[in-house]
């Protein structure tokens, strides 16, 4: 039995690259749409929370869409 150390090798790059690629989109998505902290105003009160805006959220959904999109690719890989 021999093993392909150059094949395994890319296989883990490859894994490793598309992880921490897919994490980073997973995180810009929680980012995006997470509501912003309240400021803190001079007489010591604390406003309300501040939801994103439309292009924020857009651009959650898209990080988000992508992210399923990379799952559903896995599964498909997997299965075929």
């Amino acid at each position: 039995m021999q093993i392909n150390w150059e094949a395994l090798g890319q296989v883990f790059g490859v894994s490793l690259v598309v992880t921490v690629a897919l994490v980073g989109v997973f995180t810009l998505g929680i980012v995006g749409a997470a509501p912003r902290k309240a400021q803190e105003q001079p007489d010591g009160t604390v406003a309300a929370p501040v939801a994103p805006n439309a292009l924020l959220r857009t651009g959650a959904y898209a990080c988000f869409a992508l992210c399923a999109a990379a799952v559903g690719y896995g599964i498909f890989l997997i299965v075929s």
